[in-house]
Parts: C-alpha cells; sequence; structure tokens
C-alpha cells in the first residue's frame, strides 16, 4: 500500500483526497494547509491526521509519496518549498500544475529531483484521457506519417486579473504539455497577445510553435470565454491523415487521408469518463501504477521535466509578447 500526503487541500487538494482515498493501492495518511481550520476539516473527512508544517508531517507520518497542491500567485508560487522538502526526504512528488510559475524554481525542481533520484510528477491531467492515449497509439504506430503540424485551443473564463501574466503561466501548461505529448520537443516560439475590454492580464493569447521532428503547430488561448462551451480542441496532422480530439475527452475521430473510412471514439454513456475531473483520477492513477510498478524517475509520464518543458515555452511566450512578437529560441 502507497501511503500518500496531501499538501494544500482548498479545491484542487480536496480532488486529490477524494482520489487517493479511493484508489485500491493508496492510502491517504495526512494532510498539511497552513490554514488550520482547512487541514482539520479535511483531517475529519478522512480520518487522518492534520498538520500545518510538513516537516513535522514528514517527521511523525510513515509517508511514501507527497502530493503538493498548493496555490499561490499565478498558481504556482507556493510548490517550491514543500516539494523540495518532500524530495530532501527522499518522497516521490506530484506537484499541481504549474510546476512553478517561476522557471528558475522549476528548472531547480528538476534538478533536485534527479540529485535525490526521487520520481517527481506533475498534474498534467488533459493528457490522461482514452482519446489522447488512442491518438498517441496512431502517432507511434506511424498511421499519421511524417508530422505536419498541430492545432491547439483551450479557452475558459476567468476573470481573475491577479497578475499580467496570469494566463499563460496558470492555463496553458496544460494545453503545451499536451502539444508537446504529439509533438515532442519545441524549437522556437512566436507569441502575440490582446487583453480583453476592461483587463489588465494578456487575457487572450494566439502562440505560433516550430517543434524540433519538423512540424509547426498553433495554440489558441483565452481566459475571456463561456464555460458553457467545449473548453478545449486539438487537431493533429500527419502526410497520411489527421485526428481531432474534442473537448479533452469526448470525441475523437481520425481521418486518413487515403480512406474514406473514418475512425471514430466517443466517450460512453456507461463506463467512461463521468466529467472533468475523471482526468485528475486517470493522472493519478497512472502515477501511482508507475510507482507500483518501479518505473524509474526518468521514464514517469507528464514528469517533472515535462512540467519544466512547457514552461520554458510560456516563458519564450511571454519574452515575445514583450519583444512585439519577435521569435524566441525556446532553451533545451
Amino acid at each position: 500500500m502507497i501511503k500518500v500526503a496531501v499538501v494544500g487541500v482548498n479545491n484542487i487538494g480536496k480532488v486529490h483526497c477524494k482520489y487517493y482515498s479511493q484508489n485500491p493501492d493508496t492510502q491517504l495518511a495526512a494532510v498539511c494547509d497552513l490554514m488550520e481550520e482547512r487541514a482539520n476539516a479535511a483531517a475529519r473527512e478522512y480520518q487522518v491526521n492534520a498538520y500545518t508544517d510538513i516537516r513535522a508531517m514528514l517527521e511523525h507520518e510513515d509517508i511514501d509519496v507527497v502530493c503538493v497542491a498548493t496555490a499561490g500567485v499565478e498558481k504556482g508560487s507556493h510548490h517550491f518549498e514543500p516539494a523540495m522538502i518532500a524530495m530532501a526526504a527522499g518522497k516521490d512528488v506530484l506537484v499541481e500544475k504549474p510546476i512553478s510559475n517561476r522557471v528558475e524554481e522549476a528548472r531547480e525542481m528538476v534538478r533536485f529531483a534527479r540529485e535525490q533520484g526521487v520520481r517527481l510528477a506533475c498534474n498534467l491531467n488533459h493528457r490522461f484521457t482514452p482519446a489522447a492515449a488512442k491518438g498517441k497509439e496512431l502517432l507511434t504506430r506511424g498511421s499519421l506519417g511524417s508530422p505536419l503540424f498541430i492545432n491547439m485551443r483551450l479557452t475558459i473564463d476567468n476573470k481573475s486579473e491577479a497578475s499580467e501574466w496570469f494566463h499563460m503561466r496558470a492555463l496553458h501548461p496544460h494545453s503545451i504539455d499536451v502539444m508537446r505529448y504529439f509533438m515532442g520537443n519545441v524549437r522556437r516560439v512566436q507569441a502575440f497577445m490582446t487583453k480583453a475590454e476592461g483587463r489588465s492580464t494578456w487575457s487572450t493569447a494566439s502562440v505560433n510553435m516550430e517543434f524540433e521532428n519538423g512540424a509547426v503547430g498553433h495554440l489558441t488561448g483565452s481566459y475571456d470565454m463561456s464555460m458553457k462551451h467545449p473548453i478545449e480542441y486539438c487537431e493533429v496532422a500527419g502526410n497520411q491523415g489527421r485526428f481531432v480530439i474534442d473537448n479533452v475527452y469526448e470525441s475523437f475521430t481520425f481521418y486518413p487521408h487515403k480512406s474514406d473510412e473514418l475512425l471514430v471514439m466517443r466517450n460512453p454513456i456507461f463506463r467512461g469518463m463521468q466529467g472533468f475531473d475523471d482526468t485528475f483520477k486517470n493522472r493519478i492513477e497512472r502515477f501511482i501504477s508507475q510507482i507500483k510498478e518501479g518505473v524509474p524517475p526518468e521514464q514517469i509520464e507528464a514528469s517533472g521535466e515535462d512540467a519544466l518543458a512547457a514552461q520554458e515555452v510560456i516563458e519564450a511566450a511571454i519574452a515575445s509578447q514583450m519583444r512585439n512578437g519577435a521569435v524566441i529560441d525556446v532553451p533545451k
């Protein structure tokens, strides 16, 4: 049984607590939050011990995995310290996205995980769907032929004005990770952004990408759209075919160039994904199964390195916007 502690038990942390408590291979062993009342509430719900100090928790509890679900500025500024403390104690860590809103901290987290020999993973949950798995399978089989392009759209309604770059750093680790999942590393970036009426944050963005495999890509992202409509669209094309994923998991369609027959998968009403929260469940189950199987740190899916790579693309897009749409090389 893998014993898990969740650090940060507000909205997203509660989702993590639920799925760790339900997983047959995990035991939710403790919770930790700087707000004592919040920690105690989660502890009462799951019948575990509550802490306000992660060091005290690690000293007194038998824990294998620490889930860092804290938030902070741009949803990431409170991730660094608890993740580093947990890794220093030899624990595997799953951190919420973004791995950090400060790319220097993200680099240090990845470096330290490698030094410690622990598994560092990120909740890049949009890739953990049957639709994404089918797309990856077709790409690996060569069914799409040589890669040509990827179009990604991720749009939701978020009125927060927390920082100028809140939209880019808080939302697009997801979209860029999906793009990298299908097309690999990004070589160069060019971005154009706009602020919707009355906004101080760059709330809508258009990002062009060149991938190391020669493909090109485009991301449209926005915090100015209605949540009543599909939030995500992904189209991946090669010279032998293309596929489209609608709304993260709802449907998958493969269009082979030389056939009139399509491959269509739809999320079933029964036994399928019941909602977006199931992406958390799928991601957590995959991380736990890889730990159980003894998968080495460098082979963990949606790893800290993947999260850092997405963050490097985001920072390059920000640099491009600040330089009037200049083309920016992405650090390797």
